[in-house]
């Protein structure tokens, strides 16, 4: 019977990536070929020029070829440098535009792309850019850099559907397409997506006591949630991806640091709905905000997570320069949705941003007083769990002013610091300042730095000086701001800014619905995806500003949606028109991310400590791990579990070393947090279903889970539904319940025959065992419950 269940688990975990594949089959055997009737710049062939041209006639002027620059509509236009008689387009006659003439060449010398490319165009889009040249060959801007503008709500037929104006462009979408939308969500699969999507977790039976007598107002359970300080925690978890938050500083000893403190900003800046300009503002530039508090200061941590060195042979200036570069990246990332990075070494090859002005923004963040190695400096502590600039935080600041910092009795700061120490220099600094708890922010600029544009992205090979500046294509920067890093915000919040807006709205889209309206969330530029929405996007971004950039009104905009509020079923015929389900006529099936998983099954077991804040803990996992990849030096170098209330905390909580990442968590998905991270990797592996079946965290729950509802002296088939529906949110249908009612009786009669198994199943975990229970009914329920955490459907957000 074990062996059957094994098969099955593991089958399970694979489905999902066989639909997967098929689905990406699908996809591409069913997109249209058609030729439009009017033919768009940006729609239709900026694309192809994006992916076959512009990396050799493109924004990049270094490795430009033949002087021809196909990306800007002038240029374009212009007699070609070497051929001063011809063009590269001709408006109105494709055969007289020499690169549509180079298109069709059966010369490989003269043909475009050029062979060793190992590009080529097909058919259908050698007939795109005739048409597009034959009715003019009319550039547009690129849309990601035109300012959002409200359209009006377009004209729809079921009209009756529309619950807000999110529905109007959504439902237009599907009519246009010959979809109709899903029937709405049961009430009880509502709920449990609305927990999960505000909360990060599942409705506790109280809850749903509470909600089964009454019809669902989502208003007020709305309401009801925003309150509840779990809100800020699940919040939080993206947040902390896209910061590169992490609990050590990276590299090879990857000693301990202290950053949580700015976790706990975090969260409390969530759960006082921030607003979203403040809430960036205070962390890009808190420390220059005229009168400035301890609190502005902490936030500006954010610009400190990044990775630090603490190895003796390593060059200061470099990785100084290395720091500056991390944060320029994570700007453009994590709130531009840019790829600057891209034009660190040379021109961006897409996008119109040169390798100046990469490093005019590079300015920003350059100006820091801070070492790319601080050890080797004179003066400073070995080790040190926070690098200068820094702040210090004691206990009169928590009480006063930081009352949001979970601040742990100074033992256990000692405990953590100093473990696995040995004595010595190292061990002697620490305890030195064991005692204050700090950590790395901004501070007072280095006045003195000057920036330069660097050759090749090296830091040992500076040309012209550069002064901070801004991709003049996203939005110039004005004379009148600062140039500092609240100058800087000012820019990203200035109501022209095309890009602000637009990339946190599409954030909390992929949040909710798994994937944004611009499937590239990190890269809104040529070579990212166009929006499946655009005139949604647009009204959703410019409503947001309208707002006071208000995060909960945005969340609640769309889950009030007739949208959002649809069920999930699938039926064939709209996975054959659309099955990425794009136009969104079905609510998308979503496995819950790692950190969801683990406190899904933590509360529903009645195991999750729910204590707010605090340093990070360090739960269950594979014994040798750490020892297997370090140095062997450092309060890192050996895993020592937590015990007690530590192991059973959420999943944000977990402790993050970044040479050795939780491994569970990793199974799943989750981030290392080595560098931003806007979007998380969705596989699944047989690894997944293997981590259900046998991670202690689980056993452990469906153990605590058997044990708690023993003791309510209930008959077995109560307590399987009991537990069900804590688990899965809803009542079993009739067949799912007779299958683990014959799955209980099944254990049961192997545990009566050899009850010292059941004593060795019911032995997994720390948290004490109730003996005075039946062993075998222990063992057998604890069983089915690890089977009911291993459905598909429980780690499932719809």
């Amino acid at each position: 019977m074990i062996g059957v269940l094994v098969r099955m688990k593991v089958l399970l975990g694979l489905l999902p990536g066989i639909c997967l594949l098929l689905l990406a089959c699908g996809g591409e055997s069913n997109r249209g070929h058609s030729i439009p009737e009017t033919i768009s710049y940006n729609l239709h062939i900026r694309p192809i020029l994006s992916e076959n041209c512009f990396a050799c006639h493109g924004p990049d002027a270094n490795k430009r070829e033949a002087g021809l620059r196909l990306d800007r509509e002038a240029d374009a236009l212009s007699a070609l440098k070497e051929q001063p008689d011809r063009h590269a387009l001709v408006p109105g006659n494709a055969e007289a535009s020499e690169a549509y003439r180079r298109i069709l060449s059966t010369d490989k010398n003269e043909r475009m792309p050029p062979p060793s490319s190992n590009l080529s165009l097909t058919d259908n889009q050698i007939q795109l850019i005739k048409k597009w040249i034959r009715q003019g060959a009319e550039y547009e801007p690129h849309w990601a850099f035109v300012p959002p503008k409200k359209a009006v709500l377009p004209d729809i037929e079921t009209k009756d559907w529309v619950q807000n104006e999110i529905d109007y462009f959504v439902l237009a979408a599907m009519e246009e397409a010959g979809l109709a939308p899903n029937e709405p969500a049961d009430k009880w699969s509502l709920i449990r997506r609305v927990y999960f999507d505000v909360l990060g977790l599942p409705p506790n039976a109280k809850d749903l006591d509470r909600l089964a007598d009454k019809d669902l107002n989502l208003d007020a359970l709305l309401d009801t949630l925003f309150a509840n300080p779990a809100y800020g925690e699940k919040m939080a978890v993206h947040w902390m991806d896209l910061s590169r938050y992490a609990d050590s500083h990276g590299y090879q000893d990857d000693y301990y640091r202290t950053q949580w403190p700015w976790r706990d900003w975090v969260i409390h800046a969530f759960n006082q709905n921030l607003p979203y300009d403040r809430f960036i503002t205070w962390q890009l530039a808190g420390d220059l905000l005229p009168g400035a508090g301890k609190e502005q200061l902490l936030a500006t941590a954010f610009n400190r997570n990044h990775k630090i060195t603490e190895e003796s042979g390593a060059i200061d200036e470099e990785y100084r320069v290395m720091y500056a570069v991390d944060r320029t990246n994570t700007l453009g990332k994590a709130l531009l949705g840019m790829t600057l990075e891209c034009a660190q070494c040379h021109d961006h090859k897409y996008d119109p941003i040169s390798q100046k002005e990469y490093y005019q923004t590079f300015a920003f963040f350059n100006t820091v007083a801070e070492w790319g190695i601080e050890e080797a400096s004179p003066g400073f502590s070995k080790k040190s769990p926070a690098k200068v600039p820094l702040m210090e935080i004691g206990e009169e600041d928590v009480k006063d002013i930081l009352h949001f910092v979970n601040l742990p009795d100074s033992a256990r700061r000692v405990q953590t610091l100093l473990a696995n120490m040995g004595k010595g220099t190292n061990y002697n600094s620490l305890l030195a300042e064991a005692d204050v708890l700090k950590v790395s922010v901004m501070g007072e600029p280095d006045s003195t730095r000057r920036t330069f544009l660097l050759d090749r992205g090296m830091y040992d090979a500076p040309k012209e000086a550069v002064e901070p500046g801004i991709p003049k294509a996203i939005l110039p920067f004005p004379d009148h701001l600062p140039k500092n890093r609240l100058g800087l915000s000012k820019w990203l919040f200035d109501s022209e800014n095309p890009l602000t807006a637009r990339v946190f709205v599409n954030r909390i889209w992929q949040e909710l619905f798994g994937k944004g309206l611009v499937a590239t969330p990190g890269d809104f530029g040529m070579q990212g995806n166009l929006p499946v929405n655009q005139p949604l996007l647009d009204w959703l971004a410019v409503d947001f500003m309208e707002s006071g950039w208000d995060i909960q009104g945005l969340i609640r905009k769309i889950m009030q949606s007739a949208t959002y509020q649809q069920s999930s079923v699938v039926p064939p015929e709209k996975f054959e028109k659309d099955p990425e389900n794009r136009l969104l006529s079905r609510f998308p099936r979503q496995r819950l991310p790692a950190e969801a998983i683990r406190d899904l099954v933590l509360a529903s077991s009645g195991l999750l400590h729910p204590e707010i804040g605090g340093p990070s803990v360090k739960p269950y996992q594979p014994e040798g791990l750490w020892e297997a990849a370090t140095s062997g030096r450092g309060n890192l170098s050996r895993y020592l579990q937590d015990s007690g209330k530590y192991l059973y905390r959420r999943g944000l909580y977990t402790f993050i070393k970044r040479t050795v990442p939780p491994p569970s968590m990793m199974i799943f998905d989750a981030s290392n947090r080595d560098a931003c991270e806007v979007e998380r990797l969705q596989t699944n592996t047989p690894l997944q279903a293997l981590v259900m079946m046998n991670d202690p965290v689980v056993l452990e729950a469906s153990r605590v889970l058997a044990e708690q509802l023993l003791e309510t002296g209930s008959p077995t088939p109560n307590l399987i539904r009991a537990a069900f529906s804590r688990i899965l949110g809803r009542t079993p249908e009739k067949e799912e319940f007779q299958i683990l009612l014959n799955n209980y009786d099944s254990f049961y009669s192997g545990y009566r025959e050899e009850p010292e198994r059941a004593d060795t199943m019911l032995s997994v975990g720390e948290y004490p065992r109730k003996d005075s229970l039946p062993l075998v009914e222990r063992a057998a329920l604890m069983q089915v419950i690890s089977l009911m955490y291993n459905l598909e459907e429980t780690i499932t957000k719809s």
